[in-house]
């Protein structure tokens, strides 16, 4: 493979190869390089047809020995036309450089499967890169996110302060935008886990939980919702728990000493309404009067959390006065049932 130097003026970039972000910092170090020593790799690039050349890989190189004035540069010249073997050997070459963006890779995969001028599979992609199926897919997941998001995203596992990694946005994917992006921003500001982002991202697919409760949630905390998750985990326990099994009323008298039509009662089996009273009785816990230290605890609800609180506070209310009314109306016909059947044993007597 022969290396040939090339003037600096007549090579120009590729304003559509896959990578597009360039760290100042790093690109300075780089030009201090070579500038003490030199360029040690050369750049690839491919003629254009009017005597100039424009870059496979090496734009950073370029950009360097541009800024350092170097009249030319070393170059190896590929004589590869075909547009999808170019842009391909582009996405390798990046792989194999630091600061390479998920953001960048996520991109360039995404054009090679929607582009008209490409449309490619996954699994081409997959052959021709040597990366799992499921690695690319994973990085075009990153696309459903907001641009306030996707600028967050940087490469690595390390969890820092408003910075996202890829393994912290995946369990968010599947959930609806205006619950993904709040969540990914919280889960960048307060440095959540990949581990508490999957707790929260499970509270949020419960459909049990309404629409609004969830948009309520996300003026939450990480800690917050996570506080959130535990009790509405620990509720869905308790609600699991078998209920108490049903023990018999004791008889006020020998059966034999009953009236036949209240003995046939006796031995029949429960009424549907009397199993339901038994399992709502089983699921509530008995009454113990707040004390004065818990309900003065309510002060040191942070500010953001206060809504959700009251938001909940309202539901557990609400809940249990629609219970109390149904309760009290069959209070009612069991009280109405009892004197007509009183009077019914009066008129036989």
């Amino acid at each position: 493979m022969d290396i040939i130097q090339i003037a600096t003026d007549l090579i120009d970039e590729d304003k559509d190869q896959p990578r597009y972000q360039f760290d100042d910092e790093a690109l300075q170090e780089l030009m201090k390089s070579i500038g003490e020593i030199g360029l040690l790799s050369p750049i690839k690039v491919r003629t254009t047809g009017d005597g100039r050349y424009k870059i496979i890989y090496g734009n950073r190189r370029y950009k360097a020995c541009k800024m350092l004035g170097l009249p030319s540069m070393p170059c190896i010249v590929s004589t590869v036309t075909d547009e999808m073997e170019i842009y391909l050997e582009q996405i390798a070459e990046n792989l194999t450089r630091e600061g390479f963006s998920p953001i960048e890779e996520a991109e360039a995969f995404n054009k090679l499967l929607n582009d008209p001028k490409f449309r490619s599979s996954t699994k081409y992609l997959s052959g021709k890169l040597g990366k799992p199926e499921s690695y690319i897919k994973n990085k075009c997941e990153l696309l459903k996110f907001s641009n306030a998001v996707k600028k967050l995203i940087v490469s690595g596992t390390e969890i820092r302060k408003d910075k996202l990694t890829e393994d912290q946005l995946l369990p968010l994917k599947d959930l609806p935008m205006e619950h993904r992006d709040p969540i990914a921003l919280i889960a960048a500001r307060d440095e959540l886990p990949v581990s508490d982002v999957k707790k929260i991202a499970k509270l949020f697919k419960d459909k049990a939980i309404s629409e609004s409760t969830k948009a309520k949630l996300l003026f939450k905390t990480g800690s917050g919702l996570l506080e959130t998750w535990a009790t509405h985990e620990q509720n869905k326990a308790e609600r699991a728990k078998p209920a108490e099994p049903k023990v018999a009323p004791a008889a006020a008298a020998p059966a034999a000493e009953l009236p036949a039509a209240e003995s046939t009662t006796q031995t029949a089996a429960a009424a549907p309404i009397e199993a339901k009273l038994y399992k709502l009785i089983s699921s509530i816990p008995s009454h113990s009067p707040l004390s004065s230290s818990l309900l003065a605890s309510v002060q040191n609800i942070e500010a953001a959390d206060q809504l959700g609180f009251k938001h909940m506070l309202d539901q557990l209310i609400d809940t249990l006065e629609k219970h109390l009314a149904e309760w009290n109306a069959v209070k009612q016909l069991i009280s109405a049932a009892s004197e007509d059947q009183a009077s019914g044993i009066s008129n036989n007597l």
